[in-house]
């Protein structure tokens, strides 16, 4: 039976220091490879969900599983633009975005206004474009973050790179909070006016996009807000496709 031989000396102590380093290395560049592979993974997921986003409706959305753990449920369903109003659709480009059509993203000149008004020391409001918010609906939380709104961003930049206008309004419209638990075009007007979301009137459509900026605490009313956007609606043109 052979014994094993081990070095002795300065010499069998470089080489057990080398081997060490050595495996040291190895650790190291496995560590690294789980990180980047990690970092490309979470990089491009956004990208993937949205390449699948345009041809399959998304099946739950971050925003619904918290308000179903606040004991608001879940209301929705999905219909496609063809089956949502016009009306509701010129409504909510009124209330929500004028230059949807138009801009690539994001509304630069609101953002210098929101900027300007934050350093006065005032409330930030209205620079969130209609893309901007199906981002965040699709992908994030609603706490008011600078992690969130970078992460809005980013998510904005793919949705603009990779949709086209008609589908991120489509899905925009189908997983939008319209009411405690309530979400999307179709789940709205059947609660609050009991008609499908194709049936919706002017008046009706109006009053859906007055609630968008705190839809747990406002309700579908006439008048006010509801009455100033259903007369900037009729400016916003919307053909048999959908807008833009």
């Amino acid at each position: 039976m052979s014994a094993e031989i081990r070095p002795e000396g300065p010499g069998g102590d470089r080489l057990r220091e080398r081997a060490a380093e050595s495996a040291g290395m190895r650790r190291s560049w496995r560590v690294g490879l789980i990180a980047v592979q990690a970092v490309l993974f979470l990089f491009f997921l956004p990208a993937f969900l949205i390449l699948l986003y345009a041809v399959v409706p998304p099946p739950v959305t971050p925003l619904m599983l918290i308000r179903a753990l606040e004991g608001h449920g879940i209301s929705k369903a999905w219909v496609p633009l063809t089956r949502i109003s016009p009306h509701l659709q010129r409504a909510v480009i009124a209330a929500e975005d004028a230059k949807f059509c138009t801009h690539g993203g994001f509304d630069w000149e609101a953002v210098d206004t929101a900027i300007e008004r934050r350093r006065r020391g005032g409330r930030v409001l209205g620079a969130s474009t209609i893309s901007m918010q199906t981002a965040k609906n699709l992908f994030l939380w609603p706490a008011r973050t600078y992690f969130r709104k970078g992460g809005e961003v980013y998510i904005t930049v793919w949705l603009e790179t990779l949709l086209s206008k008609r589908r991120i309004l489509e899905l925009y419209l189908n997983v939008i909070e319209l009411g405690p638990g309530i979400y999307g075009a179709e789940a709205a007007a059947r609660h609050f006016f009991g008609v499908g979301a194709g049936d919706l009137s002017p008046a009706q459509a109006a009053q859906l996009a007055s609630v968008l900026p705190s839809p747990l605490n406002w309700r579908p009313a006439p008048g006010g807000r509801a009455g100033t956007i259903e007369v900037r609606a009729r400016s916003v043109e919307i053909d048999s496709d959908g807008p833009c």
